[in-house]
This record gives structure tokens, sequence and C-alpha cells, in this order.
């Protein structure tokens, strides 16, 4: 079966010449999105944007899923998956049967060979093309799509023209390109392939006279001259300049020594295709490249591949030199000494070389001034080693590999930069089947992916591990995995100590500076793989100022990497290896780090809510740097960034024995959890920290986790625990004296049987801690107590009692300042009326609740408020309305309660 899915025309699937009915445009749309990606997860809120944009459906999750289901019965016919991952949805097929990726592949594949063989695949790639992408289909996301595929295409095709030019097919060219030049008018290559073809086909004055109607052309209607590369083009064409005759292309010339140097290619080498494209532009555009990226990313192999894809472009040879540039038993290879094997290799006998440096590199750059050569610099250290290497003459091109970014030499010859990253999980896994075999990584099943998990990307691990399980290929795979699973010794899993992966980054670290060296072990102790200044500055123990340079030098040499202006990540498996270096210094790092993620969190928590009760903190390091935050907004900001980095800093405090840094980072982070849903880490937080307080035996602390632990039940339905919680908080309070604590337990233990649908039983509670409340003088807890109560009359039918307590407790949290509460207390208003059959009253009071939720970035208190106004609207007969709102809430509680959103979906629903 030949089976083909086509994405340039109309989105069509055709198997052994049989066109397949995709189904309607918007089935085919989803198909396309998928398809311009596969074997790539695509988060379900991603597809429905690329689908719709702003116009997407009341319910497109349901809408895709839909589409996805008859796409699955579909594509069954031509081997193709559509498969359901934890957030979205993979597109699983052989990319070679999509045209476009296809089309990418050849076209890769042209720029690489040499130009007989180019020319065969740049056909075969254009002939893909039918016409305009997803032809019929229209997203806003595919139509940026479509217009940077078109712009791919017309760089394809000039890339052709150029081969053909070089091939001598002037007159044959001149039509197509006249014709191109017509559609695409300001496009000066375009242009200049014009003026080449006519020339070469013995039409000057033709090729003069294109260039004078462009000049005028663009003078009139723009405003601008030619630029600088087609003046001089027709400066050369003017003097009949030879070079721009058609010619054969340069042979080796008889007597010269042709040295060939570059190592074997690489061995089961597979992926990278992206990155190979980008040496080819790199190449077209500067002649020097310098490959870089974290050691044990492949770069060595990935230029040896481009050099053996390229070496036929360079018949006068190839030249190749490793420059130990952090090689830990030698120092760099001095450059003169890599001079002296060059211009050996081109013939120079050692009796006739110069002395010096500069003299060698002189006679080096005259010896191929007039060729053709490929120079290969790998494992560079800096710069300054490059510089004496480099050649001058146009024929040359240059592939550095390096660990550092190399800066000064981009800066002084314009050398093109391509980093290389960590490779997919795709050409992770491939990289596996092409060195163990596709039956042996099928039969894997879920130990290859915790295969790729530990080596997350990286190709030395990768090819460490097949190497491993190819020394005994009757081992299952899931035997190594279980090597692997304990991170504390995965380095030691990883290869030996002169050729593994700890030895690789050493190299890395011994070549940093002093200051960037320490920092990076202090890094170690970091509790998660991304982080901020900040949090660097606290782990190095320096001032925030002091701690942007090293940090530069580290990204500088792939150690980590800068994602977004001053925030950092770190490669799993470097982080390892920092976090052994950091155990040389202590505990103090991570003591630091934690302080700097406390002092900060407390002061975000308060600045959501500025009446929670306080907390008495631990002593602070003064290095430990605090991130001043100045509203509640920045505050949830802060939050929403460092959550991932709080929640590792709470299990690494438990686990090292910062038992009062775990629970009290823990309670800082409850609105932030309560207000964006994130109830999973909410809970497995708290049960970290309630460990450390029972550790610690604080009855307070622990009183206070089992109370975090109650709301945090609650809001996930599950009320047996969250009661359990509860109580134990308040029997803890009550124990240690903590009767405001005690007051607030019972409120929670009212919320949940609230959730019970038993308000008596409810009420009893919130009278209990309003009585309390008031015998303390305690405002803040009566303005909560006083709402309680009031929902539960409202609930019970008593709602003139109802209205009086919402409205104190509205008055009182409009005294203390307290918006969150306002928000609150105008919502519960709203529903006592509501009840009252005071219909317009109660959508004033929602309307304020929305606003001040909105307000204050609280997500759970605005789609719950959204919902009651939808409510109201319903109430007085205006349905259009009530869904109108209750789509809105839904949009807001899908995430953060499925409880209410599976409701608001019924009410959504009935109104049509």
């Amino acid at each position: 079966m030949r089976a083909e899915l086509r994405l340039f025309g109309e989105v069509t699937a055709v198997v052994d010449g049989r066109v397949v009915h995709l189904g309607p445009a918007r089935q085919r749309c989803v198909l396309a999105v998928l398809a311009v990606e596969p074997n790539q997860l695509v988060p379900l809120t991603q597809l429905a944007g690329r689908v719709w944009g702003e116009d997407a459906p009341h319910r497109p999750t349901e809408t895709l899923r839909s589409y996805l289901s008859r796409l699955r019965t579909v594509l069954s016919a031509l081997d193709v998956g559509v498969h359901r991952r934890p957030g979205g949805y993979v597109l699983v097929v052989d990319e070679d049967v999509v045209d476009l990726h296809r089309f990418r592949g050849l076209v890769a594949r042209a720029r690489r060979a040499d130009d007989v063989h180019a020319v065969t695949l740049y056909d075969k790639a254009l002939a893909l093309w039918r016409g305009e992408p997803f032809a019929g289909l229209e997203s806003p996301w595919l139509a940026g799509v479509r217009d940077a595929l078109t712009g791919e295409y017309l760089a394809a095709r000039l890339d052709h023209h150029d081969v053909r030019l070089r091939r001598g097919q002037h007159a044959e060219l001149t039509p197509d390109l006249l014709a191109l030049a017509a559609e695409y008018p300001w496009d000066e290559r375009l242009a200049a392939q014009v003026m080449l073809a006519l020339y070469g086909g013995g039409r000057q004055a033709g090729a003069l006279s294109f260039y004078d109607d462009l000049r005028v052309r663009l003078g009139e209607e723009l405003g601008v001259d030619p630029g600088a590369e087609l003046r001089d083009l027709h400066q050369r064409i003017l003097r009949a300049d030879p070079v721009l005759r058609p010619a054969p292309p340069p042979a080796a010339v008889p007597g010269r020594p042709v040295p060939r140097q570059l190592p074997a290619a690489p061995s089961g080498f597979t992926g990278r295709a992206r990155e190979l494209a980008e040496l080819d532009h790199a190449d077209r555009a500067a002649r020097v490249s310098v490959l870089a990226g974290v050691g044990g990313v492949g770069k060595t192999w990935l230029a040896l591949r481009w050099a053996h894809d390229n070496a036929t472009r360079f018949p006068d040879g190839q030249l190749f030199a490793n420059l130990r540039g952090f090689d830990p038993r030698d120092e760099p290879v001095a450059p003169e000494t890599v001079l002296r094997a060059f211009v050996a290799a081109l013939g120079v006998p050692a009796a006739s070389m110069p002395a010096t440096r500069d003299e060698l590199a002189g006679l080096f750059r005259s010896l191929v001034a007039d060729r053709r050569v490929l120079v290969v610099l790998d494992n560079a250290r800096d710069s300054a080693q490059v510089a004496p290497l480099l050649p001058g003459g146009a024929g040359c091109s240059v592939v550095v590999t390096s660990r550092n970014r190399l800066s000064g030499t981009m800066s002084s010859t314009g050398a093109r930069s391509v980093i290389l990253d960590v490779l997919s999980p795709a050409d992770a896994r491939q990289v596996l089947v092409a060195q163990l075999g596709a039956d042996r990584v099928a039969a894997g099943g879920d130990a290859v992916d915790e295969l790729l998990t530990c080596c997350a990307g990286l190709p030395l691990a990768l090819g460490i591990v097949a190497a491993r399980a190819n020394t005994e290929p009757g081992f299952p795979l899931s035997a190594f995995a279980a090597e692997l699973r304990p991170a504390a010794t995965r380095l030691d899993m990883l290869g030996d100590e002169t050729a593994g992966l700890r030895h690789v980054l050493s190299w890395s670290y011994r070549a940093l500076s002093p200051a960037a060296a320490t920092l990076f072990a202090r890094l170690g102790a970091l509790p998660g793989p991304v982080f901020g200044e900040a949090a660097a500055a606290s782990a190095g123990g320096v001032p925030l100022e002091e701690v942007r340079v090293p940090l530069r030098e580290l990204a500088g040499a792939h150690l980590v990497a800068e994602y977004e202006p001053g925030r950092y990540r770190m490669h799993d498996l470097v982080r390892l290896y920092a976090t052994e270096l950091a155990t040389e210094h202590g505990d103090a790092p991570l003591r630091r780090v934690l302080d700097h993620y406390l002092r900060t969190a407390y002061a975000a928590a308060l600045r959501l809510k500025p009446h929670r009760q306080p907390l008495a903190l631990p002593e602070f390091d003064d290095l430990a740097v605090l991130v001043p935050l100045s509203s509640a907004a920045e505050a949830m900001a802060w939050f929403v960034r460092e959550s991932p980095s709080l929640v590792a800093a709470v299990v690494a405090a438990e686990a090292n024995g910062f038992g009062v840094h775990a629970w009290q980072l823990a309670w800082a982070m409850t609105d932030f959890f309560e207000r964006h849903g994130h109830w999973r880490d909410y809970i497995a937080t708290n049960h970290v920290a309630l460990t450390a307080a029972v550790q610690l035996d604080d009855l307070v602390a622990q009183a206070r986790t089992h109370r975090t632990l109650g709301r945090a039940y609650l809001f996930t339905g599950e009320h047996g625990p969250s009661l359990d919680h509860q109580e134990r908080a308040a029997v803890l309070y009550e124990r240690s004296g903590d009767l405001v604590s005690f007051a607030h337990a019972h409120i929670g233990i009212g919320n949940v049987y609230v959730r019970q649908n038993d308000y008596r039983r409810a009420l009893s509670h919130a009278r209990r801690s309003l009585d309390v409340f008031r015998e303390l003088g305690h405002r803040a807890g009566q303005a909560s107590a006083l709402n309680a109560v009031g929902w539960c009359e409202a609930q019970l039918g008593m709602l003139a009692d109802a209205e009086a307590h919402c409205r104190s407790a509205l008055g009182l949290h409009h005294e203390l300042a307290d918006r969150h509460g306002e928000a609150g207390a105008w919502d519960s208003i709203g529903y006592v009326l509501m009840r009252a059959s005071r219909h317009e009253e109660a959508v004033a009071c929602f309307v304020e609740s929305v606003a001040l939720a909105r307000d204050l970035r609280d997500r759970a208190s605005e789609g719950e408020a959204l919902d009651h106004l939808g409510d109201a609207h319903e109430a007085m007969g205006d349905r259009e309305t009530a869904r109108k709102y209750w789509q809105e809430a839904l949009s807001v509680l899908e995430e953060l309660d499925p409880a209410a959103a599976a409701g608001l979906r019924g009410k959504v629903s009935a109104a049509g």
C-alpha cells in the first residue's frame, strides 16, 4: 500500500492512487494542524486556537473530540494514527507520508548534495507543490503557516536556479526566471538570477536593460536604489567579467595535494534535519559556521555528517583538526600546530615552513585562496584559537564546533551560529532504533520511554545506553532502565571515568572562570530545573548585580540556557552533575535558596490576602535575595512564574531537614493554588508539609497544614478527607490555645457540610466560629464568619437574617480593605437577593463580585460569580444572556472545578 497525506493544494489523502474523503472543511483543518507538526504533542487548547482562532465554538473541546474520532477512523486505512496523550493529541505518522515534510526533507538533502544530485532532488521536491497549502481552509494560524511555506517554496526554487546556473543551463532557465520575476518584482536575488541567465545565454544587452528597468521601478515606486550585490553584478556585466560565463565545476589542479582529512562519517546518525538545514543556510550566508552546544549534545557528529554530505562541493580537499579545547589531560592545541599540519597537507615541506604563527597563517590563506576547501575545526576553546585558522578565499567554507558561543569569531568574521539543543523525543527514539534495532525497541515497551526520560535527549547519553545494551543483547531494556532510575547514581551508569558523561561535563566545568565555576557548583543546590537571577544569586551567595556576568559565561558554555530574559534552565543530566559538585559547599547554598523562595513567597502571599494570620518565619541568611513585589498582580505573576520551582522547593526542604521552610512554603502558596486550580500540587505539597510538621513535633504547623489539606480536598470534591483534616486541625488548634485558627477551622468544617447540602450542621459550625471571633475581637475573622452564617441561612430560607449577616460581612471587609473578602460578600448578597426574587439588585451585586475577582486575578471566585450572574438572568427570563455568562464561567472553571464545570455544561446545553 502506498499512502500519501497531501497538504499542498487541497488537504487530501491518497491510498494507492485513490483519494480518501477526509470529511468537512473544519475536520480537515484539524488534520492539517496536526500534520504540520507530526509525532509531536499538540495541547488541546493550542489545537483549538490553531483551528478556530478567536472564533471558537462554545464547546471547542467536545467539537474537536468529535472531529478527531472521525479522523481516527478515516486515517486507519493509511497506517496513520491520531493518539490521545495527557494534555493533547499526536498525529503518529511516517513523516515521508506527508508531502510537506517530504518536500522539506528533499530540499534539505538537495542543499547538502553536489550539483548533479541536487538538481534531481530539487525536481522531486518542487513537483510536490500542487498549489497553495491548505487550499480552501481558513484559520489565522494556518494562514501564517501558509505564508511561511510559500516563502520556503520560493527559496527552494531560487536554490534550484542557482544549481542550474552553475551547471550552465542559462538559456533554458531564462523563460521561467522572467515569469517568476514578474510575480516577485522586488526580489533582488531573483533579479540577479535573471541577469545572470540573460548574460550567460549571450544576451548582455537584455541583462543590462532588465537592471535599468528594475532600477527605475525601485526609484519611482519605493524611492530606493538596487542593493550593493545587484549593483556589483551590473558592473561586472558591463565589463564582461569572464567569471560570469558558464564554466564547468572546478576540479583539483593536477599535481596539487588534495587532503581528505575528515574522520569517518558517523554511523547510525538520525534526525537533526532542522540543524542540517541551518548549517546549509549559514554556509551560504557567511561561509563560516559556529556549531555550539553543551558537551555530549552531538556537535562533532553533526559537523561530520554535514561535511561528508557536502564533500563533493570542495574538490580541493577537506581539512580537519581537533583543537582539544576542553580536554582535561592536554592543553588546547596551539593554532601554529594546526597550521603546520594544514600547510603540510597542502604540499609544503617542513623545511619550507615559516617560523611564526602570523607567517604560517598567511601562507595557509595563500595556499587556499583560489581553492575550494572545507575546514572543520572541532572542539574549539575560544575565538583566539580559531582566528588564525580561518581561510580568506571565497571558495572555502569553515565549520567550527565549540561548547562556547565564540561571539568574537561571529563579530569579527560575520560567522553564523547554529545552536545545538537536545534531541526531540521522536529523534531520540530513532537513535535507539538505529543502534538497537526496531524489534528490540518495540519489545521494550515502557522501558524505552524511561530510558529516553533518563537520557533527556542527550545524544552522548543515548549512545552510552545503546552501547551498554548491545554488550548484553539478551537482557531486556527494562534492566538498563532500572540501572538509570536512581538519580543519585545515574551519572555513574552513563559511562566511566574516561569516556562517560561526567567526564565530558567536567571538561566544560574546568574551563570556566573561578566565579562561574563556583556559581555553577552552587546552582546544583537549586530544587528545580528552571530558575531566575534572584534564585541564582541566592545559591551563589552573591548580590543580584554580581550574578549576571557568571550566568552569561555559563550560558555561553551551554551549561545553562537563557530561555527568556533573566530566566534560565539547566539540562537534567547537567543538573545532576552540578548537584554532585554542590555537595562540596554543604547546605549553605540550599538554605539560601530556600530562604529566597520563602521570603518572597510569604511577601507575595500577604499581597494576595493581607489579612492572613501571620507566620513566625525562620531567621534568614542575609545573602538570600528578596524579590520586591509592589502589588497583588506582581505577586500572582511571580507565583505563576516560579510555581514549578516552589513545588520542588517544598520537597527539597523536607528531604534535607529544613522542615520549617517546607511547611511554610506550602502555606504561602495556598491562595495561588486555589485561584489557579492547581489542586494536585496543592494536595501533594501539603502532604509533604505535614510530614515535615510531624517531624518537627510542631502542633501549630500540623494544625495549619491539616486545615489547608481540608480546604484542598474540599475543592476536589473529596469530602471525607476534607472533613477529617478540618476536624484534626480544630482539635490541634484548641489543644495549642490558638483560638483564632480554631474558629477558622470551624468555618472549614461548615464548608464541608455546605458541599454535602447539610446546611443546618454547617450553620452550627459557622455560628460557633462567629461567637469565638466576637469574644476575641477579631474583626477579619468576624467578617468571614458572618458571610458563612449568611450563606447557610440563605440556603435554609432565612433570607432577612442572611442579607443582614452578609451585608455586615461586606461592611467589615470594606473597612479592613480586604477586597478578596468583599468579592465573596457581594456574591453572597447577590445570592440572597436572587432567592428573594430581587433579580435586578442581585445582578448588580454579582457584577461587583466579578469585577473585584477579575481585578484580583481570582479565577475561582470569578467563575462562581459568573455562574450566579447567569442564574440571575435566567430567573429574569433572559436565557440568551444567562447562557453567555454560563459559558464564560465554564471557560474559567473547566480546569479549576470539574464538578462545577459539569453542572455548567448542563445549563449551557439546556439553554440551547
